[in-house]
């Protein structure tokens, strides 16, 4: 298994992954009507880099690093993180958020913050408190999930330097 940088050719195979959890909208807040051509522009265009973890030529994850703001905040960055079904429980959110620490102090960012955790996305809580993230914000009923309704969303937060 290798994370390396994707290629515009890989988001032939990134898309079924991205589709798959935004059309689900239990943990992302882009519309669930996401176009195979917004979905680019977001994952692949707009970061500063994109990675794909592979798996025997079979993309099983991908992930985005960009600055998280502008200007005096752009010294933080903010990553997403996306799993295909095919491939959960084998612990590649972990690997992603870990190597997207070191792509970040490589890259010149001081922290890392999620902006919008749904806290109905447990699995992902735990992991980043595991992995070091505070919870620095709570947006109460800021996420519409499609099957508990209003829940609140986490802002995470990381300092990276030591």
């Amino acid at each position: 298994m290798i994370i390396r940088e994707a290629i515009e050719t890989d988001f032939q195979e990134i898309w079924p992954i991205f589709h798959e959890i935004v059309l689900a909208g239990e943990t992302y807040a882009y519309p669930q009507d996401t176009s195979k051509e917004e979905a680019k522009n977001l994952w692949m265009d707009l970061p500063k880099k994109t990675y794909i973890v592979e798996e025997d030529e079979e993309i099983l994850a991908t992930y985005y690093i960009k600055t998280n703001q502008a200007g005096p905040g752009s010294y933080v960055c903010n990553c997403g993180y996306m799993v295909s079904s095919k491939a959960r429980g084998k612990g590649l959110a972990s690997k992603m958020c870990l190597h997207s620490q070191e792509v970040a102090v490589e890259l010149g960012y001081l922290a890392m913050q999620f902006n919008f955790v749904a806290v109905s996305n447990a699995g992902a809580v735990r992991l980043w408190h595991k992995l070091g993230f505070d919870t620095v914000g709570r947006l109460p009923k800021a996420f519409n999930h499609p099957k508990q309704a209003y829940v609140d969303a986490l802002v995470m937060y990381k300092w990276l330097k030591t």
